[in-house]
Order: structure tokens, then sequence, then C-alpha cells
């Protein structure tokens, strides 16, 4: 008889245990089912439509419409940038205009970057106002084997061979930087580099000048060779300090910059 009532208590507690675990698994399961908590909402900056290029437009292209389109624009960031609320038909106004810079596709439409042609050839549109495009002509040896490109900076150096003044020894072979930093604006006839290309010979230069350097190189011309130096990336905007050997024996100079010779002097 006492066996008989431990197993029906032995039964009882397997038999709440296993009600237990039921009901924890069910209210586990239940508790899964519930939906998150809604996300804070995020705050909306506001927006201006501003003007951009569809797609890549290269230098020298003529922009047309469908290289164009709207773009929302945070509104604090437009600055100088087309605005549809400012001028809203921007895209008719600008289509036919010929980039004076590149464009990367999804860049603001900078009118400073543009210009209209106006029916004038493509070197007279994007030529900064004052200055002058002069040509002259280059070899794979005056001309940086070809690795001169289209907007590149290079200084031009003048070569002439001088009768020795005792006439008792050989010519004498000077050397001048008469250009220091010029911009390189086409190559032959081609205005831009292509895709690919990392030298470019050809058989003139087209170089971006004021109107008294253009005056300096047409007369080196006719006295000796011309030679391009090709300049780095990095010293673009450097200052200039030109000098030669006489310098390092206090003897007087002559410091050509752009067609204006300065004699200098420097001390021993």
């Amino acid at each position: 008889m006492w066996k008989v009532k431990r197993m029906n208590t032995a039964r009882i507690v397997v038999l709440a245990v296993a009600i237990g675990a039921g009901g924890l698994a069910a209210y586990l399961a239940s508790g899964s089912d519930t939906p998150p908590a809604p996300a804070a909402p995020v705050a909306q900056l506001p927006t201006a439509e501003v003007l951009v290029a569809k797609a890549d437009i290269g230098l020298g292209q003529s922009v047309k419409a469908e290289d164009m389109q709207w773009q929302a624009w945070p509104a604090s960031g437009v600055g100088n940038f087309i605005s549809r609320a400012s001028k809203a038909e921007a895209i008719k106004e600008i289509t036919g205009s010929i980039a004076r810079s590149p464009f990367v596709a999804g860049e603001p439409i900078r009118e400073q970057k543009l210009v209209k042609a106006d029916g004038s050839g493509f070197m007279a549109a994007i030529l900064p106002s004052g200055m002058r495009a002069i040509s002259t002509e280059i070899s794979p040896e005056t001309g940086a084997g070809g690795f001169i490109l289209p907007n590149d900076r290079v200084d031009v150096i003048l070569s002439k061979r001088e009768k020795n003044p005792d006439n008792k020894g050989p010519d004498v072979s000077n050397s001048e930087i008469i250009l220091s930093n010029v911009r390189v604006l086409a190559i032959d006839q081609a205005p831009k580099e292509k895709e690919g290309i990392n030298a470019l010979v050809g058989k003139t230069v087209t170089l971006e000048l004021k109107p008294e350097q253009a005056e300096t190189l047409a007369r080196a011309r006719q006295s000796g060779t011309l030679t391009l130096a090709l300049r780095s990336i990095a010293d673009v905007n450097k200052i200039e300090k030109i000098e030669d050997q006489s310098s390092k024996r206090g003897e007087g100079i002559n410091v050509v910059r752009y067609g204006v010779a300065i004699q200098q002097t420097v001390q021993k």
C-alpha cells in the first residue's frame, strides 16, 4: 500500500514538471511573436534640387540636355550651385554650352566651368580672358618624349649657339628658361587626354600665354631651339627662382620672366 502511494506521488511530480516546462515553452513562443518596438523617426534634413551632370562631360564637350538632371541636395550645401528654385529653366539655358573643365557624373553643374561658344571655335571658347593660344614645333626630343599631355604645365627653354667672342675657340652654347609654368592647351589638334593614353607624340604644341609671353616665344623661335620641360604637378604653385652657374661666381645674370629681362647680381 505504501509503495503504491509512493509511485502515485512520483507520477504527480513528473506530471507537474512536464506541465511547467510546457507552459514555459508556450510563454517563450508567444513572446517571440511580439512585434519589435517602432524605431525612432529619423530627422529629415531640408533639401533643394540642384542641377548635376547625369554622365561624365569631357573637356570641350558641347553640353546637351540629356547630359544634365535635377537631383536632391542638402539645402545647406547648395552654395553657388544652380538650383531649380532660382533657375528653373537652367537645362534649356545651358544646353549648347562648352565645358571648359570636365565634369564627372553626379557633380553639380557650375557656370564658371562652362562657356557659350556663340559661333566661335572650341579653342577660342575655352581660352581664359586675356590669354593667347600660340603654337610651336616640337619633336620627341624637345617634347619630353611625348609624355607632355594637354593641361600639363611646362617650362620653355631656349637653346642657341653663338660665335665665340674672341674667335679663337669653339662656338658657345647657351640655354635659358624663357617661360615658366605655362599650361599646355593641346598637342597637335588634341585638346584633351584620351583614356588610357600616357604618351602623345605630336609635331606642334599649343600653349596658353599672356600677350607679352607670346611675343617672347615668337622671338625665341627665330633665334634658337625650343625645348619643353615637363613640370611636376606638385610644383605648379611653386615660387620660381631661376639662376645659372654664374651666380656662384658673383656675376650678373639675366632672368627672363614673361618676356621681361631683369639684370640681377648675386654676391660671392
